[in-house]
């Protein structure tokens, strides 16, 4: 026996059939498919660097493609937010602010990711053979091992919130 009563909850505020809400799975479980399988191919055969003339200028289209696939999938993920039941309890001010302080530190992590990382440090260079010249340990990745990851995350779920 199981009991689906919080499913069905749940179901009642989610509507798992509307085409913005489809949209913004699929768009969120394509971009990091994407994103890896290109990269792995690029591994393997060398193919975009070919085109591109060079790993650094193959590795700065691909992270372009990326950001541009993150807007799509920001996008699709706004559009399914506004689509969906808002859940009483979280109509209030201490909802909104608590949303928005988690956003503010998941963008402090992105940022300070990325500016530690750098962009083909972000952006696969690895899989170009862009290789960094040692680990970083400073801040964000003194405090978490997934900075770029958690701080997304966070991200969406402070949007969520508010």
């Amino acid at each position: 026996q199981v009991d689906v009563t919080a499913m069905a909850w749940l179901f009642g505020y989610v509507d798992v059939t509307e085409t913005t809400f489809i949209a913004a799975v699929l768009s969120i479980a394509f971009n990091p498919l994407f994103w890896n399988v290109v990269a792995r191919w690029e591994h393997k055969t060398r193919a975009l660097s070919r085109v591109f003339g060079s790993p650094r200028a193959a590795c700065y289209c691909l992270g372009a493609v990326i950001l541009m696939l993150n807007c799509v999938r920001s996008h699709c993920f706004t559009e399914a937010m506004k689509s969906q039941p808002k859940l009483e309890g979280l109509d209030c001010h201490w909802a909104y602010y608590s949303g928005l302080a988690i956003l503010a530190v998941g963008t402090l992590f992105v940022i300070s990711s990325f500016l530690a990382l750098g962009f083909t440090g972000t952006f696969l260079g690895d899989y170009f053979g862009i290789l960094m010249e040692a680990k970083v340990t400073s801040f964000p990745f003194s405090v978490l091992d997934n900075p770029m990851y958690w701080g997304s995350t966070a991200v969406y779920l402070g949007w969520s919130l508010m």
